[in-house]
Order: C-alpha cells, then structure tokens, then sequence
C-alpha cells in the first residue's frame, strides 16, 4: 500500500524531505502548497491572483487537484521568460 503524503514531509521553508510524486489526487491545501513549493500564505495568495486553481468542494473540505496544479504549475513564468514581447505594438 503507498503511504499517503502528510504535512510532515514538507519542510517549512520549502525544501522536501525526498518529496515523493503525489499519490493522492485531492490534497491539502498545506500538501498542495507544499508540492508546488511554496508556504501556505503564498500559495493563498497565488490561488486569489489566479496563479493556482480554486479548490474542489468535497463536503465542507476544500482539496486541490494534482492534475490542475500540474497545469497551473506549467503555466507560470520560467526565470529569464520576457513578460513583453518587443515586437508587440
């Protein structure tokens, strides 16, 4: 049986302790904050900005789904990607 992941394996400044691929495809949103590496605050505000996607509702519990992080995820900007295109008018 694959053992679920927990809080626990984040570290609280963003390093993992040999962050294994999710095994669970609704996570936490301390677990979610964690897989894209960054702290809960900031994966809120990323959420409110749109950078992340809005939770699903399960119940009253809200979860985030790996595969939509995933493609968040692909979608922010890499270091060095120019936001302006100098041939754009």
């Amino acid at each position: 049986m694959v053992k679920p992941l927990r809080v626990d394996d984040f570290h609280p400044l963003g390093r993992s302790r040999a962050v294994q691929p999710p095994t669970q495809r609704g996570l936490s949103r301390a677990l979610a904050a964690g897989y894209i590496g960054v702290g809960a605050t900031k994966f809120d505000e990323m959420v409110s900005d749109g950078r992340m996607p809005k939770p699903k509702k399960i119940d009253g519990r809200k979860v985030w789904d790996v595969r939509a992080l995933d493609r968040f995820f692909e979608d922010l900007p890499s270091d060095g990607d120019v936001d302006h295109n100098p041939w754009d008018v």
